[in-house]
Formats: structure tokens, C-alpha cells, sequence
């Protein structure tokens, strides 16, 4: 297990190069939104992607790094280079979004697409870094990572005592950013915690239930992956990856959404609190307004808002459509 002071110490270590993320409360629903979209990057990956590379020694930094991203976190990784001056090779599908893309080649990285999915990009990463002797730095599978996606929880605990005692909703794709909240949740020996306790609930959407079948049946074998607007979360575990046992030890249940709920739940959150956010992120809200996930205070963590922008304004637009037509109709 990790212990919960890694977190505390990358919390000291990245915090120069983050920004501290708003936590809103909406009365009505008894919810409180972390959004990370808001964050350097735009998306959370870059709270795990600093700690890592950012206690790499010299040396190791002088190897060179190399990374698989559907594009978040290879941003994070990228944006962590410059700061200490290494270089990075970034393995993509050919299938991930321009955006995401585009913002890694601006950062300097140099950029392999892969036909495939994420999971061919995360085998030639790997492959090439063996193969080149370089520095790998995994989006989860990697305790400094972890350790510093949980510094999102040490925010709004820190903020609200409180929702140490609430049920949270995690979008999970590899289990990086719902492992580092367990830890800070419930890492402590249970002398110390109090009677009641936290509810961790991960999402994933049903078109790439890898980490979900993993958490519920004990392998991924025979999980379908088909093309989803949650592209952050798809793709395969690597094998033994540490955020198995993680997952399995700390999250309470696991969830899956639809395509169609993930799309209402990215024009609601435009619609009713003015915030884009992409399809990954779009998981954890889709489990609330679905009523998949009905306990109340709830804590809901939006991931990123990196989605394509014309592709946001184009759902934003049908749905505008489809209102009018009701209207019409009526």
C-alpha cells in the first residue's frame, strides 16, 4: 500500500507548479464538484505526471522519459520536462483527440502515434523505453503518480473536513486518481478513523469496462473496447499493475455509464454550471444525475475539460436543437 505521507510530500513538491482547483457546492442536489479542469493542463494528470518526473534524480532524467497518453497526462509529463529539462517521447493512438494532441507537441514533446487504441500506444511505449533504456513514466501504474493524484483529495479535505465522512465519485480508467484518493480517504490504521466511513465509488463508461471487469470479475479477458468521448479512460490495465490490489482494497463499488449519459451529463455541466468538461470526466456526473449513485452529501470530481472544442459545441448545439424541436412540437 501507499503510505498517505507521500501524498502530503508531493502536495510540498508540486505545489509551485499547480494551481489550486475550485470546489463548489450546489445546495439544491447536496453536491460538491472539484473541478479539474481548471487545473495547469486542464486536466488533473498533471498533479501525478509532476510528482513522478519531478523526484526522478539527474540521471535518470538524463535517460530521457517516455510515456503512453490518450493526452492528458502525456500534457502533464511534457510541462514537467520543461521544468527540469528533459526530453520526452510521448506514444499516442492515432485516434486521440487533435486537441490533445496539438497541446503535447506545443510542450516540446516529441510525438508517436500508434494505430490502435491506448492500449498498442501504452505496449510501444513501453517497448521503446526498454529498448532505448529511457525513463518510463506510466499515467497510473506507479506509486509517485498515484501519490500525487491524491493531493486532489488532500485539497478539498483540507477545505471541508467534513466529506471525509461523504460518498465520492471518481471517474477510473487505469485507477491512478481513485487509488491516490483512497489513500488519502482511507489510508489511515483504523484506530484513527472515525465510525463513518467514506463511500468511493468509480465510474467507467461501458464502452471500455477494462479496470470495471478487473474490480468485479478478476480479468479484463474478453472486454470489448469500442469508441467512446471518455477516451482518458479507455483501454487495458497493464498486467499486475499496483492499482489493482489498490482498487480492489479501497473503492466500494464500481460503476459503469452509458455514451448517451456521458453526452447529457457534458451539456448539463455547460448548461447548469457554465463549466466544459470532457468525456472522461463527464463519467462521475452521469452517475449522479442517472441516480446510479443516490447517497447524499456526494462528492463529485470532474477529471478535465479537454475535449475537442468542436466537438463540445457541436453537442451543445444538437441539444439546443432538439430543445427547440420539443418546443416547436409542442
Amino acid at each position: 500500500m501507499i503510505p498517505r505521507n507521500w501524498l502530503e510530500e508531493s502536495a510540498i513538491r508540486i505545489a509551485p507548479y499547480i494551481q489550486k482547483t475550485p470546489i463548489t457546492y450546489d445546495v439544491a442536489h447536496n453536491l460538491y464538484f472539484k473541478w479539474e479542469n481548471h487545473q495547469v493542463t486542464g486536466s488533473f494528470k498533471a498533479r501525478g505526471a509532476l510528482n513522478k518526473v519531478l523526484s526522478l534524480q539527474k540521471w535518470e532524467l538524463d535517460r530521457g522519459l517516455v510515456t503512453a497518453s490518450a493526452g492528458n497526462h502525456g500534457q502533464g509529463v511534457a510541462l514537467a520536462a520543461n521544468i527540469v529539462g528533459a526530453k520526452v517521447v510521448i506514444f499516442a493512438s492515432e485516434h486521440a483527440v487533435p486537441s490533445k494532441i496539438m497541446a503535447m507537441r506545443s510542450q516540446g514533446a516529441d510525438i508517436h502515434l500508434v494505430p490502435g487504441g491506448y492500449g498498442e500506444a501504452e505496449q510501444a511505449g513501453l517497448g521503446f523505453a526498454t529498448k532505448n533504456g529511457a525513463v518510463w513514466i506510466s499515467p497510473y501504474n506507479d506509486g509517485q503518480v498515484i501519490a500525487g493524484q491524491g493531493t486532489l483529495a488532500l485539497e478539498i479535505l483540507k477545505e471541508y473536513p467534513i466529506l471525509s465522512q461523504s460518498t465520492w465519485v471518481v471517474p477510473a480508467g487505469g485507477g491512478g486518481l481513485i487509488s491516490g484518493i483512497g489513500v488519502a480517504l482511507k489510508g489511515e490504521s483504523k484506530a484513527s478513523r472515525s465510525e463513518i466511513q467514506p463511500q468511493l465509488m468509480a465510474v467507467q463508461s461501458e464502452t471500455s469496462a477494462f479496470l470495471f471487469t478487473i474490480f468485479h470479475k478478476g480479468s479484463q479477458s474478453g472486454v470489448t473496447e469500442l469508441p467512446s468521448l471518455a477516451d482518458g479512460l479507455a483501454g487495458p490495465v497493464e498486467d499486475n499493475a499496483i492499482t489493482i490490489p489498490l482498487v480492489k482494497h479501497y473503492v466500494d463499488d464500481f460503476l459503469l455509464v452509458t455514451e448517451e449519459e456521458i453526452i447529457y451529463s457534458i451539456i448539463y455541466a455547460w448548461q447548469c454550471y457554465h463549466e466544459r468538461i470532457e468525456g472522461s470526466a463527464a463519467v462521475a456526473l452521469a452517475a449522479i444525475l442517472t441516480g446510479k449513485v443516490n447517497l447524499r452529501p456526494a462528492v463529485v470530481i470532474i477529471s478535465g475539460g479537454n475535449i475537442q472544442p468542436d466537438v463540445h459545441q457541436q453537442l451543445i448545439n444538437n441539444s439546443i436543437t432538439d430543445q427547440n424541436s420539443q418546443i416547436t412540437a409542442h
